[in-house]
């Protein structure tokens, strides 16, 4: 049997050659790879042995030869190939160990060139085992470090069947899928260009989806534009595995809190918040965020985007969640809850509490036929500077709060309705078909503590019964987009209650 190693990964490369050699496996190689064989006493023949060709164009062409892929491409079962090899004097290949060059590492590093970028475009590598997969049932190809032990095995013991070989086939051409995808976003310049693809990698498995009789796992995006992040970047400090759900409440809670930089704490259920709060102290604005909903809070996440501190860690000892999600955790801290058997404690470093950039990241819903794809929803400049409407302007204690409650609001579900005080999320009504509803479901979770609140709608006011209902219960002041065509009726309104209104030009729907 012969080999080709060719290998950007070496990671376990010079046992494996070791292995094949002791199997009487010729081993052939390229330059790199074969000086670090020949440093752990492995011989190895150049490719330059195979090709009666010198390696040319500081390496660009080394294997793109007839004497390579006519060695791997050979079908064995065709006794005319077999004789052709024979006639232009080339020996069979039977395995092809290739990965390629780290061009993901390379780009995402700051300033990197375009032409250093270029340079780390393997040319020879993908072609080499693109042929070797596509001639599997004959040539061994091997992609993954992780492969190299099983292969040694089974070898040993005579042969890697049918099955095996396919999978590893499978794997090669996703290799290069993978790889191929990385180039093309590299060079496009364009957000929505007329073909894409999506280069997926397995973090882990779950142990079931959103429900029990679902499988399910975890894929991180391979993104040149971006370096990983979020929950790509997730430790589990203690408690038992992470879920799928979990995972989508995180996300959920990452979002929220990137519209935040002072103290905040929010606390999820099923993707919403059900308590939000903003403080100078944390374990204050953990106190506070409890207080919007603590039956709901039973159970549930929470997400700080400030590390975790003894003061906080108390009070969040004395209730029941599934998890606690921050950048980090005060020694003592960490000590005290891991106390909670059942508690899942994460850590999500502190970059990621940021909005992702609208220029480079695409969100992508999966539905029956294809993908929706859009930039991702962002707060703008102007929305934070909103236009007063009414003739009454809010005061700087009721503006302060207006904007904390869009802030909420742009997170949770549509129709969504926030009621909030003191920078502290009091009810809210998410996911209904009317927006009277959730205005109803936000009022009574808020109760008494609804008067002098205000209130935020995530789109505008098709009429003014849910303004008036607001308006009833005690609303001060309201934040939405405008935009209906019935906006003079409802501002209209306010005015005739002498409430103050605010326009943010811009809609946060999240269906």
């Amino acid at each position: 049997m012969r080999t080709v190693i060719s290998v950007s990964n070496k990671s376990g490369v010079a046992d494996f050659a070791r292995g094949l050699q002791e199997l009487n496996i010729e081993v052939f190689s390229t330059g790199g790879t074969k000086k670090s064989l020949e440093a752990a006493g492995i011989k190895a023949h150049s490719i330059s042995e195979l090709t009666g060709f010198p390696e040319i164009l500081d390496g660009r062409v080394k294997t793109l030869h007839p004497a390579v892929h006519g060695g791997i491409l050979a079908r064995r079962d065709l006794p005319q190939h077999l004789a052709e090899l024979a006639q232009n004097h080339i020996e069979p290949i039977d395995m092809v160990v290739v990965n390629l060059y780290p061009f993901i590492e390379t780009v995402t590093k700051s300033g990197v060139s375009l032409d250093e970028a270029i340079e780390n475009i393997d040319i020879g590598g993908p072609t080499m085992i693109r042929s070797a997969a596509k001639n599997f049932s004959s040539v061994l190809v091997i992609v993954d470090p992780q492969d190299y032990n099983a292969i040694l095995q089974k070898l040993r013991q005579g042969n890697v069947d049918l099955e095996g070989r396919k999978r590893l086939a499978q794997k090669a051409f996703q290799h290069v899928a993978i790889y191929d995808t990385a180039i093309a976003q590299y060079l496009s310049e364009e957000s929505f260009p007329e073909e894409m693809t999506i280069a997926l990698k397995k973090s882990h498995d779950l142990r079931y989806g959103e429900n029990p009789h679902q499988k399910a796992a975890f894929y991180v995006e391979q993104d040149v534009r971006q370096a990983q992040e979020g929950l790509a970047s997730l430790k589990q400090l203690s408690g038992p595995e992470v879920s799928f759900n979990n995972l989508l409440d995180f996300d959920a809670a990452l979002s929220v809190l990137s519209s935040f930089s002072s103290p905040t704490i929010a606390i999820f259920k099923h993707t919403n918040s059900c308590g939000l709060a903003n403080r100078d102290n944390l374990a204050e604005a953990y106190r506070r965020a409890l207080s919007g909903d603590p039956v709901a809070a039973f159970g549930g996440i929470v997400a700080s985007n400030q590390t975790i501190d003894l003061a906080t860690a108390q009070e969040i000892d004395k209730h029941h969640y599934d998890a606690v999600v921050a950048p980090e955790y005060a020694k003592e801290a960490l000590e005290l809850l891991r106390g909670k058997k059942n508690l899942r404690l994460v850590e999500i470093p502190s970059h990621c509490y940021s909005e992702r950039n609208k220029e480079s990241h695409l969100d992508f819903r999966y539905v029956r036929g294809g993908f929706l794809t859009q930039t991702p929803d962002f707060l703008t400049a102007s929305e934070l500077q909103p236009r007063i409407v009414t003739s009454r302007q809010p005061t700087e204690q009721e503006l302060s709060d207006l904007l904390f409650a869009w802030k909420a609001v742009k997170n949770i579900k549509s129709n969504a309705i926030v009621v909030a005080k003191d920078k502290t999320l009091l009810g809210m009504g998410a996911g209904q078909p009317s927006r009277v509803v959730s205005v109803e479901l936000a009022l009574k979770r808020a109760g008494e503590q609804a008067k002098g609140s205000v209130l935020a709608s995530d789109a505008f006011f098709p009429f003014t019964d849910a303004p008036e209902l607001a308006i009833n219960h005690g609303i001060a002041a309201i934040i939405q987009p405008g935009g209906s065509v019935r906006d003079k009726e409802v501002i209209d309104v306010a005015n005739k209650h002498n409430i103050a209104m605010v326009f943010t030009g811009a809609r946060h729907f999240r269906h």
